[in-house]
């Protein structure tokens, strides 16, 4: 139970992140009308991207508070902070209603969600580190992602019923906020469990809790190990974001599929991310991290551009289905292993903050811009399966990494 209640925070970040990018063109419409379609979608992709440029400023503000004052307290207060953003943009009027004030406030409410998910996944990721039974971490720390997968399909779920009772005007005026005040309901439920965490053991038996000028001169001293760190969580974060924040976009502008087609993929990709992330995180037990690190990342490396090549081809649901798949069990492999391996080569005094930020950083630059820089690579070469090069860069990145790894130590017990 302490999985699920530390986890429940994650789910509601990462299902309003969801919201937001499989309605991307809905908000475009709304807070962004500039009577160029493609103008409206990459304004509203950049806003989308815009919350995850906050997100290592957070990691370090919260990071620290994490860090010092513990990690059951550090998770309460970001849930509060993503619940904020939430309410914000759920019911803010349209560009149409209070006219410049709509995007702005679209935007502050997106930079207080990004500020608070800046340590949100570092803190559950060390939490469940930190509980785990000998031998099982890789188990435990997978239900990080796990949890965002659970997102995943709820939010595609309920997507795609809403557009089956909705019709297509509907769903541009207003149909998309119904989602995300479905989150908002259930913001108070989520609070209830949070609130019953208890701090974890390796937590509370460190005698020396440091000041956050401490923890900010420890993490400029093992800057190596938070960049490789971030060199790592590249990989995770591009492809993520790729297979579910962006494939309803990519199926409806670049494949002029339905959005029902779309919602369906990604509501599969949801399930396939849960049943291969806890997987791999329990093989990458047996085996060590490493071996996984570098197979996934070489699979992707070199099949990605070939597989967006041939569902470019003929675009239809059924090569959509096939390629998201493929690419969720290539995330869920390289994913199992990274979380766990990322919490391991963190010093222990700084494991939430480190994490977060080399976290941070790489959704930042990388992942949460995916969607964007797709549609932007797209448009500006014409070529449909230009995707896949990015996430096969991204890949070469981890890949890099986890050869430059090798003689870190950890705060943890050694792993292959």
């Amino acid at each position: 139970m302490a999985v699920v209640r530390v986890s429940s925070g994650n789910f509601l970040e990462m299902y309003d992140f969801m919201v937001y990018g499989y309605y991307a063109t809905a908000i475009a419409r709304v807070f962004f009308p500039t009577g160029n379609e493609f103008s409206s979608l990459m304004l509203s992709l950049a806003t989308f991207g815009a919350g995850f440029l906050m997100r290592p400023l957070g990691a370090i503000v919260l990071g620290a508070y994490v860090d010092r004052h513990g990690r059951r307290k550090g998770l309460i207060l970001t849930l509060g902070l993503m619940s904020a953003g939430t309410l914000s943009i759920a019911c803010l009027p349209g560009y149409a209603v209070i006219g410049l004030a709509a995007p702005v406030l679209i935007l502050l409410g997106r930079l207080i969600q990004g500020f608070s998910a800046g340590v949100e996944l570092g803190g559950v990721s060390v939490y469940l580190a930190e509980i785990a039974t000998p031998g099982h971490r890789g188990f435990f720390c997978s239900w990080q992602s796990g949890s965002q997968q659970v997102a995943v399909i709820t939010a595609a779920v309920l997507g795609v019923f809403v557009s089956m009772r909705l019709s297509a005007a509907e769903m541009a005026a207003w149909g998309w906020r119904i989602p995300l005040i479905v989150g908002c309901a259930i913001i108070p439920f989520l609070f209830v469990i949070r609130r019953s965490l208890a701090e974890t053991e390796q937590f509370l038996a460190r005698k020396k809790r440091p000041e956050i000028g401490e923890i900010v001169r420890t993490l400029g001293s093992n800057w190596r190990i938070v960049t490789l760190g971030m060199m790592l969580s590249t990989m995770t974060t591009v492809t993520f974001y790729m297979i579910t924040a962006y494939t309803p976009t990519f199926g409806q502008t670049a494949l002029k599929l339905s959005s029902l087609d779309s919602l369906t993929v990604t509501m599969c990709v949801g399930a396939s991310n849960l049943l291969w992330l806890p997987l791999m995180g329990s093989v990458s037990d047996r085996i060590g991290r490493r071996p996984p690190l570098v197979l996934f990342s070489v699979l992707s490396l070199v099949s990605s551009y070939p597989a967006l090549l041939w569902l470019v081809s003929a675009p239809s649901f059924t090569r959509l289905l096939g390629v998201e798949l493929w690419l969720s069990f290539l995330f869920g492999g390289y994913n199992g292993a990274m979380v766990p391996f990322l919490t391991e080569i963190m010093p222990e005094k700084v494991r939430a903050s480190g994490f977060s930020i080399a976290f941070s950083v790489a959704t930042a630059v990388f992942g949460g811009f995916t969607p964007a820089i797709c549609t932007w690579l797209i448009h500006q070469t014409g070529n449909r399966a230009i995707p896949g090069v990015w996430v096969s860069c991204a890949a070469a990145l981890g890949l890099t990494a986890v050869f430059l790894t090798r003689r870190l130590g950890n705060g943890f017990e050694a792993t292959r």
